[in-house]
């Protein structure tokens, strides 16, 4: 126990340097993302797939009256992402590349494919036609792909696409919860509040988007930018692998 507890005290203090800033701004591109296919492509998810899962469920009890089509692509193409980013990054890496800077290449390539074909495209909450789901179904590649990337990547706490396991970590270890294991007050704590709050400055900033008025390419175009601008101003981390790469690190 007192190894595991030293090990999250120091959680973040063994990346590469200029990593956590840019899982934090994943983490904000995601919101972004988010509040763009549920908001004005779906009902539906593209990253956090485990409410696509639950409006499949919902729809197969026929309760909630919630269309299930939007959740079937976003899933479908998700696993898609997983299946051909892992061969990419799998590749990459065995050729000596940096995998992980070509998968982020190619999640703001999908994306700013996305942005090309919903460009013009008015948000649709509710009854999306077919150009929606195209869009949508773009969206959950590239975030099926950033997954794929983030797993390898392995950042303690940040897993950029949801919170829940940030947020308990944070609160877990704050003054409230109390528990040593998640190191209060260290750099590792630090980053999985800051990973909460990015999450929900990036979808308050694309739902206010949506309400001003933005098409859907226009909101997609910044946000494939951002991913590109974070790999050049950090300089290509040159994160290629390592000994537990996709997995919890081990006690």
């Amino acid at each position: 126990m007192d190894e595991k507890r030293k090990a999250a005290r120091t959680a973040g203090s063994q990346l590469p340097p200029h990593m956590p800033a840019l899982m934090v701004a994943l983490t904000a591109v995601t919101g972004v993302v988010e509040a763009v296919s549920l908001l004005a492509l779906g009902p539906a998810f593209t990253a956090m797939q485990t409410g696509n899962v639950l409006f499949l469920a919902f729809g197969a009890a026929h309760a909630g009256r919630l269309p299930t089509l939007p959740a079937g692509i976003s899933l479908a193409a998700f696993v898609l992402g997983v299946v051909c980013g892992s061969h990419l990054e799998a590749v990459t890496e065995t050729r000596g590349r940096r995998w992980f800077v070509l998968g982020l290449i190619a999640e703001a390539g999908l994306v700013l494919a996305a942005a090309a074909a919903g460009w013009g495209l008015v948000p649709r909450y509710g009854s999306p036609t077919p150009r929606h789901l195209v869009v949508m179904a773009v969206l959950a590649l590239a975030m099926g792909l950033r997954n794929t990337t983030i797993m390898r990547a392995n950042v303690p706490g940040v897993p950029t696409t949801l919170v829940t396991r940030s947020m308990t970590a944070f609160l877990g270890g704050s003054a409230m919860g109390r528990d040593a294991v998640y190191g209060y007050g260290t750099a590792g704590w630090k980053l999985r509040g800051l990973s909460v709050l990015a999450m929900f400055v990036g979808g308050a900033l694309g739902a206010l988007l949506i309400r001003a008025g933005c098409t859907v390419g226009w909101l997609l175009l910044p946000t494939a930018a951002a991913v590109l601008v974070g790999l050049v101003y950090r300089g290509q981390p040159s994160l290629r692998t390592g000994p537990a790469a996709g997995r919890e690190r081990s006690p």
